[in-house]
């Protein structure tokens, strides 16, 4: 039996590792040394056992009664980035689910490509931007994406076309029981630009634009929900007079409406209290406009 050399932890406060910094424990943590690793402890794992897969918990709202399951985090080891190859139209990168977006961005555009800029909006990890086609300003994840690797329930490692998914508007579907372990992204190269001068400007002006609209001194998710076809949820939640509204210690943004804010921090702002802002604002755009906004974050775990 494979000795295992990661780190597991009982009783993990999930409020540490979720971006809005509220909700309940874990039963169990896993965080993997590597790849390899990460496949063993797998396989020492019933079939029967709940499993989530967490990068930086950017997109994800866990319950006050926590979740009687085993998390793997991501983010604490698969880290690798690396260039595969560089032909004369594209360049051709690797990495791990646990490098967050905005490194894949900048690494990107160090090594002459451009087209990947967007990443650095996105506030999660490779394998969250994987499992929800992320996008902003333009641009989607698998737009750029070539093959992923993917690891099932009893640890076996697959190489996956892109085709073996289909993708959609923050919408990812394929093989049942895998989870993203990499993924290999093909870019087009910077023709007009090899030592990436534009591409990194370019970085700068969208990460200035996000931080003048977006809550980013207070504990948020990001994006609530999904743009309706045609408009944007922002401006429906507003046109209700939500911008503003607070439950508990959570509070729908007054800066960007599609963002509920924790005003007051882990261990005051339940997940409770997030979850009801969320179901206010979907009913209440119902009501109004006859408009079913969708989840762009994922609620898990049991009520507290």
């Amino acid at each position: 039996m494979q000795v295992l050399r990661g780190e597991l932890r009982q009783a993990e406060p999930m409020a540490r590792h979720v971006s809005w910094r509220a909700g309940g424990v874990a039963a169990r943590a896993y965080f993997p040394a590597d790849v390899d690793d990460l496949a063993a402890f797998l396989r020492t794992i019933s079939a029967a056992e709940p499993l989530y897969f967490c990068g930086l918990g950017s997109n994800l709202l866990v319950r006050d009664g926590g979740l009687r399951a085993t998390v793997v985090f991501t983010h604490w080891a698969l880290r690798q980035i690396s260039v595969l190859g560089a032909g004369e139209t594209n360049i051709t990168i690797y990495a791990e689910a646990g490098i967050a977006s905005p490194k894949v961005a900048r690494f990107a555009a160090l090594h002459g490509a451009a087209g990947a800029e967007f990443l650095a909006g996105i506030p999660g990890t490779v394998g969250g931007a994987l499992a929800m086609n992320a996008g902003c300003y333009g641009g989607e994840t698998w737009n750029l994406v070539e093959s992923v690797r993917t690891i099932d329930r009893h640890g076996v490692v697959r190489q996956r076309a892109a085709s073996d998914f289909k993708i959609g508007y923050r919408s990812v579907v394929g093989p049942e029981n895998e989870a993203f372990v990499a993924a290999t992204f093909r870019i087009p190269r910077a023709v007009d630009d090899p030592g990436g001068e534009k591409s990194r400007n370019k970085i700068k002006q969208l990460l200035s634009k996000r931080i003048a609209s977006q809550p980013l001194q207070q504990p948020n998710a990001g994006s609530v929900f999904r743009n309706p076809p045609n408009d944007h949820a922002a401006r429906l939640i507003e046109a209700c007079g939500l911008k503003g509204t607070r439950i508990g210690g959570a509070e729908i943004s007054k800066k960007h409406a599609n963002f509920i804010v924790n005003t007051g921090g882990a261990g005051v702002t339940k997940a409770a209290d997030i979850e009801a802002l969320i179901d206010l604002a979907q009913n209440t755009v119902r009501e109004k406009f006859g408009v079913e906004l969708e989840r762009e974050v994922r609620i898990i775990g049991e009520r507290g």
